[in-house]
């Protein structure tokens, strides 16, 4: 990375970040907003996505992404799409709900993809796109009792990679993110059922769980993740595409 995401050019850029009221999509709005882009702040929570609006000086969309009907109709003129809408749910394969199943699949991969369906079109008009899209390092490896987060990250892996592949020729580039477990309201919740299925007090759960397998043995900070998601946005990743960028502390490199 040659220049700082403050650096960088994203004036009458406009970026559209999914679950931008919180967490890692919270940082990769304020950082997109710092390289000049007008950011579309979208979450069901309404009343956070106004909040965060209203800092950037950007726009809040209170949208439901379960709603794929409603998601097909949609035509988006943005220019950077961060896919980042997440939820997680912990449990054996043979306890998990099949509704839970369908849920986070839908979530987290068909309205990925049809956010991007919606946006390549005025993309392919300007001849010009970033698509990132924040996996996990679940998208490259698996954990027990994450049955349906890790299909939906791979998932994402693999359509990630298409849309690299189809919108090279556009001046569309498409990428993951792939952190570890990451400092946020999503990691936090998951803490209760980490001790449930591992036996363990939740006081062990950071510790044994989440970086026992990790050389640098702390959480990863959004704005990390918010500060590789503006680079990749930016003039001077034109040429990193169909890419998976691990920012995981080691754990993957073992």
């Amino acid at each position: 990375m040659s220049q700082t995401p403050q650096q960088q050019d994203l004036e009458g850029r406009t970026a559209l970040v999914t679950g931008g009221a919180s967490g890692i999509g919270l940082a990769a709005a304020r950082a997109l907003a710092g390289s000049g882009a007008h950011v579309v702040v979208a979450d069901v929570d309404e009343a956070g996505a106004q909040r965060v609006a209203d800092e950037l000086g950007g726009r809040a969309w209170a949208v439901d992404l379960l709603d794929t009907a409603a998601l097909a109709e949609l035509s988006l003129e943005v220019d950077v799409l961060v896919n980042n809408a997440g939820i997680q749910k912990v449990a054996p394969l043979q306890e998990f709900d099949p509704a839970d199943f369908h849920r986070i699949l839908v979530l987290m991969l068909e309205s990925p993809f049809l956010l991007v369906r919606a946006a390549l079109p005025h993309m392919y008009e300007r001849g010009w796109g970033r698509v990132i899209n924040v996996s996990s390092v679940h998208g490259l490896r698996a954990s027990p009792y994450k049955s349906a987060y890790v299909s939906a990250k791979h998932g994402l892996e693999g359509l990630s990679k298409t849309v690299a592949v189809e919108g090279a020729a556009h001046g569309v580039t498409s990428n993951c993110i792939n952190p570890g477990y990451v400092r946020t309201p999503l990691v936090e919740k998951q803490i209760a059922d980490q001790a449930r299925v591992h036996g363990i007090p939740e006081s062990e759960v950071v510790e044994r769980i989440m970086l026992g397998e990790t050389p640098i043995k702390k959480l990863v900070d959004p704005e990390d993740v918010g500060s590789l998601v503006a680079w990749l946005a930016g003039p001077h990743a034109s040429m990193v595409t169909g890419a998976s960028y691990t920012m995981d502390g080691g754990w993957t490199a073992r």
